[in-house]
């Protein structure tokens, strides 16, 4: 039987990215047995290391807009492994369907239409504002008991902060290296050609940059990335 052309879009935030549990490969693994199940055939895959909040999130995340412009020129979906792959926003994915391009939900299923897809993002989002809700009111409720909030210790405090950002370092390393590794089975031997893959591709750096060979040797270099 002839399977339908999809476009699959894989996104791991740089500030949220353990909160979904599904890495760059979980989500490609997912979306190919939803294709298979479903009687899809991936037509291209786009993967975004990015935040990508705010109002202008879309105009950040440049490998959505590719995805987007691709499915309009298949006219085909764009599937998702989950739907805050794309967002926890009801703006965000209400102004996505405004796009006129189909979106599919590996982990809701191929038959859902738009406006349950609406109704799972402002649940998503409720949930997200009752989290903070709750974090705050936690807060208050220490503080009113006395509890000192913070740390006193200054040396203490920046030894954490060394330790978040390394972290993060870290969990960033971990998220961009399997598509430097899938650069270097397609040929990408050098530093200089990997460094020019992740442009190509849309992929910036930790800090939002541009890739060089010295960036990825840093990269590589990391124990984690051993």
């Amino acid at each position: 039987m002839p399977t339908a052309p999809l476009i699959t879009y894989l996104r791991v935030s740089k500030a949220t990215q353990g909160r979904s549990g599904l890495g760059i490969e979980a989500q490609r693994h997912a979306l190919a047995r939803f294709a298979t199940a479903e009687g899809y055939n991936v037509a291209r895959e786009f993967v975004e290391v990015e935040t990508g909040k705010g109002s202008d999130a879309l105009d950040r995340r440049p490998q959505l807009k590719a995805a987007l412009a691709e499915a309009r020129k298949l006219r085909c979906h764009v599937g998702v492994a989950k739907l805050d792959r794309l967002g926890r926003d009801v703006h965000f994915i209400s102004g996505l369907m405004a796009h006129r391009v189909p979106f599919v939900v590996a982990e809701l299923g191929a038959d859902v239409d738009p406006f349950v897809l609406h109704l799972f993002a402002a649940i998503a989002e409720k949930e997200v504002k009752m989290t903070s809700n709750r974090t705050k009111q936690a807060l208050a409720a220490a503080k009113a008991r006395g509890i000192t909030l913070g740390n006193p210790r200054l040396h203490m405090a920046r030894k954490g902060a060394v330790e978040a950002v390394k972290a993060e370092a870290d969990r960033y390393a971990a998220n961009v290296l399997p598509i430097i590794r899938e650069a270097q089975k397609a040929g990408a031997s050098t530093f200089r050609q990997i460094a020019e893959a992740l442009n190509a591709r849309g992929i910036a750096t930790a800090r939002g940059g541009a890739w060089h060979p010295m960036s990825v040797k840093n990269l590589l270099d990391r124990p984690t990335a051993q």
